[in-house]
């Protein structure tokens, strides 16, 4: 997308509602039985007036309680949703780390799964083959690779993802809860490896409840409360007009 090169994300006037039924009616023999039954929907409104930029080589942080519309707003950023208005512009190629498990087949091994989700992120079979040990390595899955996916745990499953990420030639990443699961030794590489990826000179966009990650890590952040930003500058500023809005004594640890 064209756009002002010194920003890696523009996002103006965003707005994003889900319609929400009512009631469901999921057999058939509930549409035979009232087949006439309009079901009723309520708009949830997830995302409202949106705006704000991301520079080129910046780490920035997102936050707020559940339902706040992070990683909705993530969604938008990766094209998964479309907004109901506004503009977004991405400069570069993105790779998501958003939703645990899409791309993923169950009944396949992780090394079948590791071609695909490569693949479907951007990867040639060539450079899937070459980073293949470097994927499986930093997973540490070697045990693993001929396992179907669904005997996989949680935990290896968003290591087995995150591996995949990192490995796609990217510009922005776009990471959504990645530190909430996985042992703290993951946890750990996960930190560094964002180090190293932030010292590339690429964008770093973290959805996290970890606000000790995101005070020490994050060049600025924002905060979303109810679908719309509350704060917008320095981790710090931040977390602080959190605690106030929320109560929240977020100097103790978590």
């Amino acid at each position: 997308m064209n756009g002002d090169r010194t920003h890696a994300v523009e996002v103006v006037g965003v707005e994003k509602a889900f319609r929400l039924p009512h009631e469901q009616r999921t057999t058939f023999k509930e549409y035979f039985l009232h087949p006439f039954h309009r079901t009723t929907f309520e708009r949830q409104q997830a995302l409202t007036g949106i705006n704000f930029e991301i520079a080129e080589g910046e780490f920035f942080g997102i936050v707020g309680p559940n339902g706040s519309g992070k990683s909705t707003l993530l969604k938008v950023l990766a094209g998964i949703y479309r907004q109901d208005a506004g503009t977004v512009r991405v400069n570069g190629m993105l790779s998501p780390f958003i939703e645990l498990g899409v791309g993923f087949n169950p009944e396949l091994t992780a090394r079948d799964n590791i071609v695909i989700n490569g693949t479907l992120l951007g990867l040639t079979r060539r450079q899937i083959k070459d980073r293949f040990d470097a994927i499986v390595g930093f997973g540490e899955l070697e045990r693993f690779v001929d396992q179907k996916l669904k005997n996989f745990s949680s935990g290896m499953h968003v290591r087995l993802a995150y591996s995949i990420a990192i490995q796609v030639d990217f510009d922005i990443l776009l990471l959504d809860e990645v530190l909430a699961v996985g042992d703290e030794e993951f946890q750990r590489r996960c930190l560094e490896t964002l180090a190293g990826i932030r010292a590339a000179g690429k964008t770093i966009v973290l959805v996290s409840h970890d606000l000790k990650a995101i005070r020490k890590n994050c060049d600025r952040a924002m905060l979303l409360l109810d679908g719309s930003i509350q704060a917008l500058g320095r981790p710090a500023d931040v977390l602080a007009r959190y605690g106030e809005l929320l109560h929240l004594d977020l100097e103790k640890p978590a």
